[in-house]
Parts: structure tokens; sequence; C-alpha cells
């Protein structure tokens, strides 16, 4: 597992031991960039939730991310994200936060509110969907913010979630990822211009 590019372009990044952390694959991580860069450059806060490795915040960050926070409740996990940032030089930009999302979720105050946020849980989690929605209703997201989801093929995300709709949807081989943004006005007037052409 490496760093794609940017200013840590090459980096090795540790993982812990064992299969209870599944970090993103290295070919869908470079296809959630590839559609994130599409949209403009990388830029402002970051959160990554269900850290484990601290692999996408870390490629934020290296690729011009001003700040990410990491949240992960597994001590041993926290470790190996530190050790991850200081190998990348990244320490003093980022904040690991040793904590359940759903707490981090309801209690985080930020100065400013996150441009992209980062959810890639583990792989069939149940509570997946309930997790979106608190954070489509924790007001975290920038109104131009994007929020990216990892997830299983066997996992159907809906279209929309309180104030977010889903903009981009693909699948890599068994990996999927769905992006997200805040439902403004004029997104959803070209989205019905678009359903009536």
């Amino acid at each position: 597992m490496r760093v794609i590019t940017g200013s840590a372009k090459g980096h090795r990044l540790k993982a812990p031991k064992g299969m209870t952390t599944r970090p993103m694959l290295d070919r869908v991580k470079e296809a959630v960039f590839s559609v994130l860069e599409g949209y403009g450059p990388i830029r402002g806060r970051v959160l990554d939730l269900y850290a484990g490795t601290g692999s996408l915040g870390i490629e934020c960050l290296s690729r011009g991310a001003a700040w990410a926070d990491f949240v992960e409740m597994r001590a041993h996990v926290c470790a190996i994200i530190r050790e991850n940032l200081a190998h990348t030089r990244f320490l003093e930009r980022s904040r690991v936060h040793q904590m359940q999302v759903g707490r981090y979720l309801a209690t985080a105050h930020p100065m400013e509110k996150y441009d992209i946020i980062l959810m890639d849980p583990p792989y069939a989690d149940p509570a997946i969907e309930a997790t979106i929605g608190i954070v489509s209703a924790s007001g975290l997201m920038a109104d131009e913010g994007l929020l990216i989801v990892g997830h299983s093929p066997r996992v159907a995300l809906a279209e929309r979630y309180e104030r977010i709709r889903r903009r981009k949807f693909r699948r890599l081989g068994d990996s999927c990822f769905s992006i997200y943004e805040i439902a403004t006005e004029t997104a959803e007037r070209e989205e019905q211009a678009a359903s009536e052409a």
C-alpha cells in the first residue's frame, strides 16, 4: 500500500497485522482520486472516518489538502496512523481521534467545515446507511463538499440521504464507491432538467 501521487508519492504505508482492517485497494483508491481530481484540485479540510491505516486522508494531504482529521476507535491502529503520518511528514497538518465514528460526528466542532469526508467502513457494515444519514445531518460538510463512501456491491446505497444526493457511483470488481454532494437548489434544477430531457 502506497501514496499514489503528490508530495508523499511512493511512500509505503504500514497496515495493522491480521484482517480486521481492510484498506481500500490501490486500484480502487486510484479510481476514487481520479474522479475527485476531475472536480478540481484537492484543497481544504478532510475528515477520514473509519480511518484504518489513514491511507485515504494521507492521499488527500499529499495532493494538497490543508488539514486532515482521522477517526479510528482502536488504539493500536491509531498508533499506526500516527506512524504513517510521521513517515509522510504530515503530523503537523493532522490529528488522530481515537473514538467511535458516531461519537465524533455527534461531538465534533471543527474550526471549519470539511471539504472532503471519506468513509470506508467495515465491508458489509449494517450501519453504513445510518452513518451516511448522520454525516448528512451533522452540518460538518461544506456547501461545496463531497462525501466519498467505499462499500460492497452487495450494499445498495440510496440516491439521496437527507441533505445529500449521489453524484457518482463506480464499481471495480468486488469494490464500489459512491460520491455524494449537498443537494443545492441549482443541482436539483439541473437534475430535474436532465430527467425531463
